[in-house]
């Protein structure tokens, strides 16, 4: 079936970054501090994590609340959304888009979200055990919800075209770009688009210990290791990218200088695991897919941001993966979510804005940390310090916990 496009031959470009990172705030300080190795990672400190099995995670803590958000908004919502707001801001700026300006119904938004406003819905939920319903805050209906932040977005800068948002955890940020592609051929002229989480509470780290795949050790510089021979799960973060996507003729007719071009897209979902089989993974061909529509052999691949969830049956999956697309140690691959922790949400959207200032300054960031590559993961890892390019085209992928795979390919503009 056919899609009613407005534009069928609109080709997407990301004009505009906004990052809000555990090792940097702002999109200059986060890629300085990435290319030169610097990780955000560290003892929690917006709660008393002591008695917790997980104390390390990535803070955003040079991030004000009052410094970005109006009181009276900050209020009505999560320190996630708030996360959104600042980094969407930063984005339009850095586009050079005025909202105002611009028809009010051709304007979308459209974010990830993997946990809500869970550290909002903690500090409520206590009110309503500890004093009583008539304690709980009026808010609590909307800030906790998944599409708090798109609609405040859209509040915000008088956003009023489709605006959604997609919960399929790291995956969806970049589900949320292949949407974003999709209102731009159809009826929008800018997207605004990404994601943010922020889940650094009790309840929420509670949520994410469940899994099982968090990293118990204490050491920042250890926790987190993906395809390293020592890897025991992941290190929980804050944070993410907004992005500002619009079609590539009407960017250059205002004279705006796009990062890259939106050029490969493909989504998978992997099978239910059964009791005494060997998980399959669909990612592979979430990157045939990606690659097919970009027209891109694999060839043509200058780096791969890895999922890399730091668990090693799950690297072993993504390095088999990648391994058989692109042949053993055949593509530079890299994980700058090391210096960050998963971001959920906010991770892939953070690693999309990640290859784009790769793409833009043909240099690939380093993975830190690992020592040790696992044996049977054969990836070429950039690892320690930064690897010049060229870097032409890129692929970022991504993995949501149930099931999701997504990968998308970005290329010079």
């Amino acid at each position: 079936m056919t899609e009613p496009n407005r534009r069928p031959g609109a080709r997407p470009v990301v004009t505009g970054l906004g990052v809000a990172a555990p090792n940097g705030l702002g999109t200059q300080a986060y890629w300085a501090a990435t290319l030169d190795g610097k990780s955000g990672l560290g003892r929690i400190t917006r709660f008393d994590a002591e008695r917790y099995p997980v104390r390390v995670a990535g803070e955003v803590s040079e991030f004000d609340d009052t410094e970005h958000v109006p009181s009276r908004l900050a209020v009505q919502t999560d320190h996630w959304s708030h996360l959104g707001l600042a980094a969407a801001d930063m984005a339009l700026h850095d586009a050079g888009v005025k909202p105002g300006d611009l028809p009010e119904y051709e304007m979308a938004v459209v974010t990830a979200s993997s946990s809500g406003g869970t550290e909002f819905g903690q500090r409520e939920i206590e009110k309503l055990w500890s004093q009583g319903p008539s304690y709980v805050g009026v808010y609590q209906s909307i800030a906790w919800f998944y599409a708090a932040t798109t609609g405040q977005i859209s509040i915000r800068y008088g956003m009023r075209g489709p605006c959604g948002v997609i919960c399929a955890e790291q995956a969806g940020g970049l589900e949320v770009m292949a949407q974003a592609r999709r209102l731009l051929r159809q009826s929008a002229a800018v997207v605004v688009t990404g994601g943010t989480d922020a889940s650094l509470c009790p309840y929420g780290l509670v949520a994410q210990i469940s899994t099982g795949m968090l990293s118990p050790r204490d050491d920042p510089e250890r926790a987190y290791l993906p395809f390293d021979a020592d890897a025991c799960g992941y290190v929980p973060g804050e944070g993410g990218a907004m992005l500002v996507v619009e079609d590539e003729a009407t960017a250059r007719s205002r004279g705006a200088r796009p990062y890259g071009v939106i050029t490969g897209y493909g989504a998978t979902f992997d099978p239910r695991p059964e009791p005494g089989r060997e998980h399959r993974s669909n990612l592979g061909r979430a990157i045939d897919l990606a690659l097919r529509e970009a027209r891109v052999t694999p060839e043509q691949v200058d780096v791969v941001f890895a999922d890399a969830l730091g668990v090693p049956g799950h690297d072993l999956a993504e390095a088999r993966a990648i391994a058989a697309v692109f042949g053993p140690h055949g593509v530079p691959v890299t994980a700058p979510k090391t210096m960050t922790g998963r971001l959920y949400a906010g991770g892939a959207s953070l690693d999309l804005a990640t290859a784009l200032l790769s793409v833009r300054d043909g240099v690939i960031p380093p993975t830190v940390g690992v020592r040790a590559a696992a044996p049977a993961c054969e990836l070429d890892l950039v690892r320690s310090a930064a690897r010049d390019g060229p870097v032409r085209n890129a692929l970022v992928l991504a993995r949501g916990h149930g099931g999701f795979n997504a990968a998308v390919l970005v290329t010079a503009p």
